[in-house]
């Protein structure tokens, strides 16, 4: 007791009070130390094996087909690539490999394949452009592709040319019977490093260019890690389903996590509200990985009362905050569903914060608490002075998930990261008085109007909530007054009458003088990424307004 009362931090915030930081509120996480040789991809093979109740379970089923494939199918699909990948292909360690695939039951066998062997893998969006996958492909340097027919003709020639995981010939690959022993004794062990290389990912490029975010081993063990101890004792396995992309750092990480921790996933190719409540229907889902998006359409449309969701225990939402109103409506209408919400980064692999129970969860408005590995602190954006809970400031992390550099790019690795080994979200965040991470808005994106700040998240969560808009988005937008005024764009429900003088009253009535809405679009749909983010400078481009430059 005297230990706690001398310490200077706080139990309840995680502040310290000398340092000025704040600390994690989890159970310790225990990780092989650091100079033993393991892959992530073994690492969470191996939880799988020692710990599973289920060691034959389903591993994965393709939402659309049907098709499931059990852990032992799954692994030996796993070996059979990986054969042939070592011996036919000949990758060896350190080699990277782009892949420009959608969703597939065939995109974690990849994975963990690579991983295996100790092969980069940098997965990229598949409706990515010509010039965009020529920028990417600079950065990553690959030997190899893995793509599907209809996006291969994107790719240049490559040393190793590129393989389609549509074809019947990847197909007999991965088929290939594991009963020859022999062959199993042929694949040569690789030793992989905690701190080689695993993934060079993508940020999102949505506030400037595009930069290639590199990822240890070690980066992705201590989320696995983190998940580790809030594993459910339960009956039956957990069925989650993914909407989010295997290209984008949160379906990245899920892919290696839900093996760890024995899950049943269920695969969707591309996300469509139907297709999604019809697959929880028919495979009784228990848990949702999704973007934003999906939850104010959940909360919204009239689609759910057609399907039997009572399977579903837990929504898990990530990508960009959603407002206290939205989560209200959805509580409301999925009573039974903890609707949880995480934050992280590209840069800090997915993971930053989340809700880790059911009565975190409803902490609304927050992201959750820390994660373990990770420590934090609220900076002054003016003075850089570090504050303490319930001051706003810019966010910096620090902890083993966060990235080990951006590649070949040491202009934004210095302006990012600094010596000390702390990573500048960019985003201007708050830490309450009980540990609970709350994002105000992206630093570069708030609106100066007459000298004050304008979250434009904050005007978003408010149009969201009115009965009539399905979507909103908020952008600033040039006065030769004001400096900057919100300019909102505004997707109507079907049948809405809302016009836009009704748009700025319903937020005006609710906000200081100073954050109304002064502007009004209405627009069939709001540009987003593959994540929820809004592309704001898709919006921009609609009223031609100029796009500021930005570091993230």
């Amino acid at each position: 007791m005297d230990e706690q009362a001398n310490s200077p931090i706080n139990p309840k915030s995680g502040f310290n009070s000398s340092a000025k930081t704040f600390h994690n509120l989890r159970p310790p996480i225990h990780l092989p130390p650091e100079e033993t040789p393991f892959s992530a991809a073994e690492y969470a093979l191996s939880l799988h094996a020692n710990h599973s109740p289920w060691p034959d379970s389903l591993a994965i089923i393709n939402s659309s087909t049907s098709q499931k494939l059990s852990y032992s199918d799954f692994i030996e699909r796993i070996e059979s690539l990986t054969l042939y990948l070592q011996n036919v292909t000949q990758l060896r360690k350190n080699d990277t490999a782009f892949i420009l695939c959608p969703n597939s039951i065939k995109v974690p066998i990849l994975y963990f394949s690579l991983l295996s062997l100790g092969v980069v893998i940098s997965p990229a969006n598949p409706i990515s452009t010509e010039s965009e996958i020529s920028h990417q492909i600079s950065l990553s340097n690959p030997v190899i592709a893995f793509a599907i027919s209809k996006t291969c003709h994107k790719l240049p020639k490559l040393k190793h040319g590129t393989i389609l995981i549509d074809s019947p010939e990847f197909d007999s690959i991965i088929t290939m019977s594991p009963a020859a022993t022999t062959a199993r004794q042929d694949l040569e062990k690789v030793t992989v490093s905690q701190s080689d290389l695993a993934a060079i990912m993508y940020s999102s490029g949505t506030t400037g260019k595009v930069k290639g975010v590199m990822l240890t081993h070690r980066n992705l063990m201590a989320v696995i890690a983190g998940y580790y101890p809030f594993k459910q004792e339960r009956k039956s396995p957990t069925v989650m389903l993914y909407t989010v992309p295997y290209f984008h750092v949160f379906g990245f990480f899920y892919s290696f996590k839900s093996v760890a921790l024995s899950e049943t996933v269920v695969v969707m190719e591309r996300f469509d509200l139907k297709k999604m409540l019809r697959a929880v229907e028919k495979f009784r889902v228990t848990h949702l990985a999704v973007a934003p998006p999906v939850v104010v359409a959940m909360a919204k449309s009239d689609l759910t009362d057609g399907y039997d969701l009572r399977s579903l225990e837990t929504v898990g939402c990530g990508g960009a905050p959603l407002g206290k109103d939205v989560m209200k409506v959805f509580t409301d209408r999925f009573p039974t569903v903890d609707l949880w919400q995480g934050y992280g980064l590209t840069e800090s692999t997915g993971v930053l914060s989340r809700s880790n129970s059911p009565e975190e969860s409803r902490r609304w408005g927050s992201v959750g608490r820390l994660t373990a590995c990770c420590e934090a602190k609220i900076v002054d954006a003016d003075t850089g002075d570090a504050l303490p809970p319930g001051k706003q400031g810019e966010l910096w992390v620090r902890g083993s998930t966060i990235m080990k550099g951006y590649v070949g790019d040491p202009e934004a690795n210095s302006t990012t990261m600094d010596p000390d080994g702390w990573l500048r979200t960019g985003d201007l965040c708050y830490i309450d008085g009980e540990g609970f991470l709350f994002v105000v808005d992206r630093l570069k994106e708030l609106i100066k109007y007459k000298g004050y700040q304008v979250a434009p998240a904050e005007l978003e969560q408010l149009l969201q909530s009115h009965p009539e808009i399905a979507d909103a988005a908020v952008i600033p937008y040039p006065d030769e007054e004001a400096g900057q005024v919100p300019m909102a764009f505004v997707v109507k429900q079907p049948q809405s009458r809302i016009n836009e003088r009704g748009v700025m009253d319903f937020v005006a009535k609710q906000v200081a003088p100073y954050k109304k809405v002064r502007r009004v679009e209405f627009v069939s749909a709001i540009p987003k990424s593959p994540a929820g983010k809004i592309l704001r400078k898709e919006l921009r481009k609609m009223v031609l307004v100029p796009f500021p430059s930005s570091k993230m």
